[in-house]
């Protein structure tokens, strides 16, 4: 559903190239991709390929780390309260993905 949600926003005539890890469910071929999407495996154990690694390090580092969660619905909370606060920062989600080795040629 979620590569399907994807493929609906993807302009007519383009094609989206999707970055990805290789976890399990993302390597099953029980995955429908739609046409117009194209699956880039990052390699394994390559978090610093992989930007939004340093997004997920962020949000345990200022909002996330250190809790006891008294439940699911709480976790839960706590994600989205974390998520939203780092939306309403693109200007750090920005710096957070830069990779200055990628930008120095």
């Amino acid at each position: 559903m979620h590569l399907a949600e994807i493929s609906s926003q993807v302009a007519p005539g383009a094609h989206a190239v999707l970055m990805l890890d290789q976890a399990g469910w993302h390597m099953s071929g029980a995955l429908t991709i739609p046409a117009n999407i194209t699956l880039l495996p990052l390699p394994p154990k390559c978090p610093e390929l992989n930007p939004v690694e340093n997004l997920w390090q962020f949000m345990r580092d200022n909002w996330l780390s250190n809790r006891i969660f008294s439940s699911y619905d709480n976790i839960v909370d706590h994600c989205c309260f974390a998520w939203n606060c780092l939306i309403d920062q693109p200007w750090r989600i920005m710096t957070i993905g830069l990779r200055q080795w990628a930008h120095r040629f």
